[in-house]
């Protein structure tokens, strides 16, 4: 990312701290700039060191750096245009995430989760996400349904043309939007703290062995059971699915160091 990217992240910060907008009567009304205490309480919840961290995690997601790989605290501050300092603390925010080794005398390197790890964490996370699926049955509206079934149709026509690119996206998409519709916040922290680091993993499931096709079905049974507002075919349909996405993970081999 360069330099000017990462200004770009910051002037929507301060865009935010420029205006509020808030609901007043039948729509919604711009209001008047900000006093200067209120921007700054706005910048100071919306940080540098987090928006960095973003930037980092997203790197690493990518594929960019290998399993085990040192990253340079240097190199990462002039990539991202910022000073050593807002990296020094994403480093931190990205460690509690369990997403890099901070190893003293050492230096930082990515996270490496075994095979055995990988299985543990899946398996937690199947619960998590039937747990999700069983509770949005129970509150599923007419948009969130129809935001699920475009998901799925979008996913159909990236899986025809096996774009892992295109697909990964709308995949995560369709998970995010299950897990935050159940508006339980302690579950999403949870869930999404284990799917991060699970990225790579994946995405290289998904395209071992019909992968494409058979996570769709599976998210159509998913779907099938949240129309119908059934709460435990939700959850044995939303269990399953990970289940099945151990089993191709399981399939694919031990992922390579970089993008799959």
């Amino acid at each position: 990312m360069t330099r000017q990217v990462a200004l770009a992240h910051l002037c929507q910060l301060l865009t935010i701290c420029n205006t509020v907008i808030r609901k007043e009567g039948p729509g919604m009304i711009e209001r008047s700039p900000m006093e200067t205490s209120e921007a700054l309480d706005v910048l100071r919840t919306s940080s540098l060191s987090k928006v960095v961290q973003a930037e980092i995690e997203k790197i690493i997601l990518s594929g960019t750096f290998g399993p085990g790989e040192k990253l340079n605290e240097k190199t990462l501050a002039d990539q991202l245009g910022v000073s050593r300092g807002p990296v020094r603390e994403a480093f931190q925010g990205l460690h509690a995430r369990g997403l890099v080794e901070m190893i003293p005398n050492r230096g930082v390197f990515v996270q490496k989760i075994s095979r055995h790890d990988a299985v543990a964490i899946y398996d937690v996370r199947a619960g998590l996400f039937g747990t999700a699926c069983r509770l949005l049955a129970e509150r599923i509206t007419s948009d969130q349904a129809a935001e699920l079934h475009a998901l799925i149709a979008q996913m159909d026509v990236a899986g025809k043309r096996r774009d892992l690119d295109a697909y990964f996206p709308l995949n995560i998409a369709f998970h995010t939007a299950i897990v935050t519709g159940t508006d339980n916040r302690i579950l999403a922290e949870t869930y999404f703290g284990l799917v991060s680091r699970l990225q790579l993993f994946r995405a290289r499931g998904l395209v071992h062995g019909g992968g494409f096709e058979s996570s769709n079905i599976e998210h159509r049974a998913i779907v099938a059971a949240l129309d119908a507002r059934d709460p435990h075919a939700a959850f044995e349909a939303g269990f399953a699915h990970v289940q099945a996405g151990k089993a191709r993970i399981l399939a694919s081999g031990d992922p390579p160091p970089g993008r799959t």
